[in-house]
């Protein structure tokens, strides 16, 4: 617990500290997040669900950050994603559960914020698609990845948040179509 909150605060710090800086968020996301990714994973070399945690402690720093210097979520999300997709290719391991995570967080985070969660979500599958590209990924399966991930958070964090969320990353974006891979509800809503 104690190591989550550190990389949460870390990131937070460093995101702010860095569109303080530059105004830039997209990038300020993609940096921050790519950094404290690779640092955290190399010296801890998490794998599995420890790689996912990690991920979705970086991404709720960067959305915390954002928000705290009223910047663009939306941004931050597609920069974070875009960090998470670079990460992967160069620590080596499969991006498309690392994505999901990632979004999945962007929304939790967001709806922590008081942010918009279907601006955030699809933020995180513009970002899916443009670093799938950037690393040569299929950008359908990354995209499919963010979505699926985005509403599955946005389900843990209502019913309404959930249609919002699905409503906003359906369809084409950024010229890729976005297919929603079921299943994506909670297990709290499957056990019912």
């Amino acid at each position: 617990m104690h190591e989550q909150k550190h990389i949460v605060e870390t990131v937070k710090t460093g995101i702010i500290e860095s569109i303080r800086g530059t105004g830039e968020v997209v990038d300020a996301a993609i940096d921050t997040v790519s950094g404290t990714l690779v640092h955290t994973l190399k010296s801890t070399g998490a794998v599995g669900a420890a790689l996912t945690g990690t991920v979705s402690d970086v991404l709720r720093g960067a959305i915390l950050g954002t928000a705290h210097v009223g910047a663009d979520i939306r941004g931050a999300a597609k920069g974070g994603v875009i960090g998470v997709i670079r990460t992967t290719q160069e620590i080596g391991v499969e991006a498309t559960e690392s994505i999901s995570a990632g979004a999945r967080a962007v929304v939790k985070s967001a709806a922590e914020v008081g942010g918009d969660l279907g601006s955030a979500a699809r933020g995180a599958v513009e970002g899916s698609i443009a670093g799938a590209k950037e690393v040569g990924l299929r950008a359908e399966d990354a995209a499919s990845a963010a979505a699926s991930g985005a509403i599955k958070g946005a389900g843990e964090v209502s019913a309404t948040a959930g249609e919002q969320v699905r409503h906003a990353v359906t369809g084409v974006i950024a010229g890729v179509k976005v297919v929603v891979k079921e299943p994506f509800k909670s297990e709290e809503q499957k056990a019912r």
